[in-house]
């Protein structure tokens, strides 16, 4: 019934444009040549569209009479009345733009200001908030295209990783999506994907998000680049005047509006603040449009530079409320050896506006005269700073009616209704089924923005060749390209074979993972290999078979791991793993295997504890409701301790010897010592994010973040008598864990957990609940704790543990001129734990990180029960 309907619709849909006609041309500056991304409008409704990157526009309307307003950031608008005749024809008109008129007038000034700018954006400033929910809830649609390309493609990533034959020079990704989106105050978003095309890819849905330009909104202080870390000054935040420098270039009549045209410079070269324009209406003191820039001095990641155009206008039916028509933001990029560029432009229209106030507060200084009755070069009076201070505009109330009139919209559900259809809470965005199957004339009729040459070839070699490119001899023989080995996969990332028609994937573990040394097997081979089926659904099935053997203590220990997800949608998982596992007496423990060969063989330090364990474990994943997920699992084991049966070295370090294979505990003074036992165990664990977001697509569900911390719940239970189990234990843990965002100061992630094993259990020490420490130089995980030994406070009684990483994101170091280049980031860390044996334990950190974009080094100190514990330098990966 669904496909039905939206055939009908869109029969209708084309069966009424055909009677319309398409006006088209060229827009141009001064000196002929073409204006990028000019905005097209008509006067009076919302309809509107935008050039392309050769200056060429287009717009399909219904016969009749309409006047076109062409707007570009820095020239005068132009207006054009033109009639458009029915029968499906074409009419041509090319338009050319002067640059706008900025005159500097005089002005007096009441004060010892150094330019008007300073006022002007004081008052902008001041009704910041305003403008920022002036909107209580608005309904769009929104066009967006999406294209990069590369200049510039290496042979080899860092010297070591071949590039595939399919990354070469020219267009890599070009995508184009038609969406109805909604917002309602505070943030919420919806948006639901009418259609959707990829060059090349039939099947393809692009990954186009309109709501994901709300991050970028001039209103909000510290705005989000995505291309880094830091956030950035809005030109007129609170505190701009700290970051900006300003100089008014002029001013221009344009209409019954007065539009000043302002130049925003940091005061600080690498200060995270933009450079470039802002245009602000006189009187009401928004923002009309926008054009600034970042560059590589305000520590973009892999981006050398990007810029942001945004152009406003009045909405439909409400000259007091302003909308964003269309916004474009372009980036050039350089990364590992690629250069490219790349942009994405978003055209809003159709909009249905739910205004905050009926009526805008009073302007607290009134426009101009119209033009004419007072001379074009006559004094401006103009208060000083500390006056506009003075005035600020009353908004109390402000937030309550916000509220209010949100709830109103929510309520809405007739005539101009906000909704987008049923959409589940917390869904940010609906893929609909069939959004890719659109055809080029669908294409053609609502495409607002016209191709561009390059555009339109790339669609037509792409799309004219996809069965070529999707048959199996030509991906058989990309594949032949992408299969070659070399020495750097073996050894570093691990070598990848591919069968790409069928899906298929064998992933085999680098050298390091491979092979490894420890006391008790000795030299360890442990060839591992996945192998992964894929479908168009999403679903997966994978099998990982290791033989591992031991050299020294003539051990084979074969496994099996399978895993299979069979619901994209509830992302449910059905994993088992089989055979004989050597494992360390904590699985999650920082020390990998490589770690361990390395300290045993060169530092003489046998850190790793190792124990057999025979039987078999099932698992099961789903996500019982959004945000909750739930994992549940069950096993059987044989377990055996093992002893060291090797004391062969690289480097004998004096006075340092091996220790036995038991980990050493205060809990067990007596030793861990455990012969060999059965354990049966059951284990439920769930996490639960309230308000999480989320987008639906064809393809399967995508969660997204919340801004809510994450409450984690675990429940392991030992079941004796049964099977011979051994083991009788109930283990009760709950956590929270969470990220916040701080502005300018960075980010922030804790995460708390705190758990207890009542009653008398009875178990072995791997049964304890350990605590992931490290007591090498090499950090595998830096939210964990750096100083405190593997095994010493693990515990069966009641725990707390707390962990707290701060990212300054460049705050204070990007402040020092001789290491502001290097693009170093500060962090700092608290670990803290408490046990009844343990008492209390504090780990502090400092350090940098982003060392060569890549590396990470901390420095920490710890205490024990308030006494100083000890120190260390620690080293690893830092992004």
């Amino acid at each position: 019934m669904r496909t039905i309907f939206l055939f009908f619709c869109s029969f209708l849909l084309s069966v009424g444009w055909s009677w319309g006609g398409v006006v088209r041309g060229r827009v141009t500056d001064e000196k002929n040549e073409n204006l990028a991304f000019a905005n097209v409008a008509i006067r009076g409704t919302t309809t509107s569209t935008a050039t392309n990157e050769q200056g060429n526009y287009q717009l399909r309307l219904p016969a009749g009479r309409y006047e076109l307003v062409f707007q570009y950031v820095g020239y005068k608008p132009h207006l054009e009345s033109i009639r458009v005749f029915g029968g499906d024809t074409a009419t041509v008109l090319n338009v050319k733009l002067d640059p706008e008129s900025y005159k500097l007038r005089e002005v007096v000034v009441r004060a010892t200001d150094k330019d008007p700018a300073y006022t002007i954006v004081q008052q902008a400033m001041q009704w910041r908030r305003y403008h920022q929910r002036e909107v209580a809830a608005f309904k769009a649609r929104a066009y967006i295209k999406t294209l990069a390309r590369f200049s510039d493609v290496p042979g080899k990533i860092l010297g070591l990783v071949k590039i595939g034959p399919d990354f070469k020079p020219g267009i890599f990704y070009l995508s184009e999506t038609v969406s109805e989106m909604s917002f309602r105050q505070p943030n919420v978003v919806q948006e639901r994907m009418i259609s959707s095309r990829v060059s090349g890819d039939t099947k393809g849905i692009s990954f186009n998000r309109a709501s994901a330009g709300r991050g970028l909104n001039f209103y909000q202080n510290v705005l989000k680049s995505g291309f880094s870390e830091r956030g950035f000054v809005s030109p007129i935040a609170s505190k701009a005047p700290l970051f900006y420098r300003y100089e008014l270039e002029g001013s221009t009549q344009q209409g019954a509006l007065l539009i000043h045209k302002i130049r925003v410079t940091p005061r600080r070269r690498t200060d995270p603040v933009f450079s470039g324009h802002i245009y602000i209406v006189d009187g009401t003191w928004r923002l009309h449009s926008v054009a600034l820039n970042l560059t590589k001095d305000a520590q973009l990641d892999y981006v050398d530079n990007l810029r942001i155009e945004q152009l406003f206008a009045p909405s439909p039916g409400s000259s007091d409320v302003w909308v964003m028509q269309s916004q474009k933001v372009t980036v050039g990029f350089t990364a590992f050896g690629f250069k490219g560029s790349g942009y994405i432009t978003a055209i809003l229209s159709n909009y249905r506006v739910t205004p905050t106030f009926p009526n805008r507060p009073t302007p607290t200084v009134a426009p101009p005269p119209p033009s004419g009755k007072e001379p074009e070069d006559a004094p401006v009076t103009r208060e000083s700073v500390a006056d506009v201070k003075r005035q600020k505009p009353k908004l109390a109330g402000l937030s309550r009616e916000v509220r209010r009139q949100s709830r109103q919209a929510a309520r809405d559900t007739t005539g101009q209704s906000m909704s987008l259809g049923k959409m589940k809470r917390g869904e940010v965005m609906l893929v609909e089924k069939g959004v890719n199957e659109r055809d080029t004339s669908y294409w053609a009729q609502v495409r607002p923005i016209p191709l561009t040459a390059e555009e339109v070839k790339d669609y037509q070699v792409k799309d004219s060749t996809e069965v070529i490119r999707n048959s199996r001899p030509y991906q058989d023989s990309l594949d032949h390209k992408r299969n070659e080995p070399s020495v750097g996969k073996f050894l570093f990332t691990g070598y990848v074979y591919n069968n790409t028609f069928r899906k298929q994937q064998w992933y085999v573990a680098p050298v390091f993972n491979i092979l490894n040394y420890n006391t008790v097997e000795g030299t360890v081979l442990n060839p591992e290999a996945t192998f992964t089926q894929r479908t168009d659904d999403r679903r997966t099935w994978s099998v990982t078979p290791a033989l591992r053997y031991g050299f020294s203590n003539k051990l084979f220990s074969p496994s099996l791991a399978a895993s299979w997800q069979f619901d994209a949608v509830k992302l449910a998982r059905l994993s088992v793993r089989a055979g004989r596992i050597i494992e360390n007496f904590d699985p999650r423990s920082q020390l990998t295997p490589f770690i361990n060969s390395y300290y045993t063989l060169l530092e003489n330090r046998n850190y790793a504890k190792l124990y057999r364990r025979d039987g078999l474990e099932l698992g099961y994943q789903w996500e019982l409701l959004n945000g909750l997920t739930v994992q549940t699992s069950a096993s059987y084991f044989n377990r055996q301790e093992l002893f060291n049966t090797t004391f062969k070295l690289w480097v004998d370090r004096e006075g340092q010897a091996f220790t036995p294979n038991a980990p050493i505990a205060l809990e067990r003074p007596d030793g861990t010592s455990f012969g060999r036992n059965q354990a049966l165990t059951t284990e439920v664990q769930a996490s639960f994010r309230p308000g999480q977001r989320f987008i639906t697509r064809p393809d399967g569900k995508f969660n997204l973040s919340s801004k809510y911390p994450t409450l984690l719940l675990r429940w392991r239970q030992g079941i004796g008598g049964i099977l011979a189990s051994d083991v009788r234990y109930t283990m009760l843990e709950a956590g929270l864990r969470h990220s916040v965002s701080l502005g300018l100061l960075g980010t922030s992630n804790y995460r708390i957990a705190a758990g207890i094993f009542p009653g008398s259990p009875r178990l072995s020490f791997m049964d304890f609940h350990h605590f992931s420490g490290n007591r090498t130089y090499l950090a595998a995980d830096f939210s964990q704790f750096q100083l405190l030994d593997y095994y010493r406070f693990s515990t069966a009684d009641k725990f707390l543990e707390a962990h707290y990483n701060h990212h300054f994101n460049g705050f204070i170091l990007n402040k020092v001129p001789m290491l502001r280049r290097l693009k170093w980031q500060e962090v700092a860390s608290l670990n803290y734990l408490t046990t009844p044996t343990a008492g209390h334990y504090l780990e502090l950190g400092v350090g940098i990180e982003h060392i060569l974009k890549v590396g990470r080094l901390d420095f920490y100190t710890s205490l024990q029960s308030g006494q100083k514990a000890g120190t260390g330098v620690r080293v690893g990966l830092g992004f």
